[in-house]
């Protein structure tokens, strides 16, 4: 479905539809869902590619994917939920709900440190040992229940490296902790309390997070595991069905939800109003201007400063804006939102295997609402154009010497095939932006400039100690 009703969402349009498909074939993507809003309206939803490679059937926008980390800023409604109920307080110590034994008695990890990932603990990785072990791979560490998922956390209380709140660590056992806080203090288990008190209310019928009504559902995806090699297989949905194991429901609090973009177009707009949707409200104005509310910076990005609020990022001056994301990745299925409230304006978009350069996808959008052209300001889109003008094959004089410059993972190298020598050699940026064209290489604490000198009629050559190579 698409409708389009002015100059810019046309623009938006053709933007996302010329650029999509590049993206896709670069990530090896096999299906894309997308969906814009602007005013509390679908001004554009679309699929791309397959959602079943082997029986040939379209990705839609009611396609269901695993949106990942998304599913976090719904955990964080719920908590907010049980602060308003005077069950909770964000100033709790966890220890006082949980079974946590990690911290400093004078100073304990809250459940403010858990919503910002601000523990400081750094993560203990159990969202690799669930999902490795949900594709078929083992990380050998026992997991199979509460017992086994604390003993994970606390046998790490030697790993505190700094007091709670001053530095960010992306902490997914956090999340867990909060979910099964959630699941206990309401009585119920953590997948029925999100089905029931948030997706149910927002009539998002179809998200789920029991991995049974996902299977039966005949507009899904096939999880696909982009392998090192290049390949691109079937995979399998990683998270278990909570149903099976109630009580160690909250494993799904990380990243366990499925939906489809056009069901994420109600939660997207409830987040723009602040929790209120047409039939009411999921929390107080105040609850989710503490969720929206950036409370631990993280590094700064290509707009400067950037953090962290309740399930959320934060980037405070985005084009003069504020703009609210998160991403979301079980490895096997990945998504992307993005909220500017200023604009009422939000992107939700969702790929069956590996991410593509999504927030570039919706910055881009976000920029064509602002009346402005994507590729003059949005630096990684600028960036990139840069760096793949400079790509290719370089001779010196009479070809008697050459290279080859690649770009891999966002980085160029230099590839130097001799009879004597078979050489990769990464090229630094001076300046990461590119406005200029210096770079260098690093050997043994050594930098080597290097050059690019792009002329106005498109040559460019490349200065590298005696020799001038020049683009062919």
């Amino acid at each position: 479905m698409i409708k389009l009703s002015c100059s810019n969402y046309s623009e938006i349009s053709q933007w996302i539809e010329e650029n999509v498909p590049v993206y896709m074939r670069e990530g090896k993507l096999p299906g894309y869902s997308i969906a814009v809003v602007k005013d509390g309206e679908t001004i554009y939803s679309q699929g791309f590619g397959t959602r079943n490679r082997e029986k040939g059937l379209p990705a839609t926008p009611d396609t269901l994917y695993g949106i990942g980390s998304i599913t976090k800023s719904f955990v964080a409604i719920g908590i907010m939920q049980l602060v308003e109920k005077d069950k909770i307080s964000l100033d709790d110590p966890v220890e006082k709900h949980a079974p946590f034994k990690v911290g400093l008695k004078e100073d304990p990890i809250r459940i403010h440190h858990l919503l910002t990932h601000s523990l400081g603990l750094p993560s203990v990785a159990s969202s690799s040992v669930a999902l490795y072990r949900g594709v078929g791979l083992d990380t050998g560490i026992p997991f199979g229940g509460v017992n086994d998922f604390y003993r994970l956390v606390n046998g790490a209380k030697n790993e505190l490296v700094a007091r709670p709140g001053l530095r960010f660590f992306y902490h997914n056992a956090a999340w867990r902790m909060l979910g099964h806080i959630l699941q206990k203090k309401m009585d119920m288990p953590f997948h029925e309390y999100i089905k029931k008190n948030i997706l149910n209310p927002l009539e998002m019928e179809r998200s789920t997070l029991n991995s049974k009504d996902f299977e039966a559902d005949s507009n899904r995806i096939v999880p696909y595991w982009k392998k090192p090699n290049g390949s691109v297989e079937p995979s399998k949905w990683p998270y278990p069905n909570p149903g099976d194991n109630p009580e160690f429901s909250f494993i799904a609090a990380a990243g366990g939800i499925a939906s489809s973009v056009n069901e994420m177009v109600k939660y997207i707009n409830m987040q723009l109003n602040m929790g209120e949707y047409p039939d009411g409200k999921l929390a107080s104005k105040e609850s989710f201007e503490k969720i929206q509310t950036l409370h631990i910076r993280r590094a700064d990005g290509y707009y400067g400063k950037t953090g962290y609020g309740y399930g959320l990022n934060i980037t405070p001056d985005f084009l003069g804006h504020k703009m609210i994301s998160h991403g979301g990745s079980i490895l096997v299925s990945t998504a992307y939102m993005a909220i500017v409230p200023d604009l009422k304006a939000g992107v939700i978009m969702m790929g069956n295997s590996g991410k593509i350069p999504y927030e570039e996808i919706a910055e881009g959008i976000f920029s064509i609402f602002m009346g402005k052209k994507p590729l003059d300001v949005i630096p990684p889109l600028k960036v990139k154009k840069k760096l793949n003008q400079l790509v290719g094959n370089y001779k010196i004089y009479k070809g008697i010497e050459s290279l080859e410059v690649q770009k891999k993972a966002g980085i160029l190298q230099i590839h130097t095939k001799t009879p004597f020598a078979n050489m990769v050699q990464p090229l630094i940026p001076e300046d990461p932006s590119l406005e200029s064209m210096k770079f260098y290489t690093y050997t043994d604490g050594l930098k080597t400039p290097v050059e690019f000198d792009v002329k106005e009629n498109g040559d460019i050559d490349l200065y590298i100690e005696r020799y001038v190579y020049h683009k062919k």
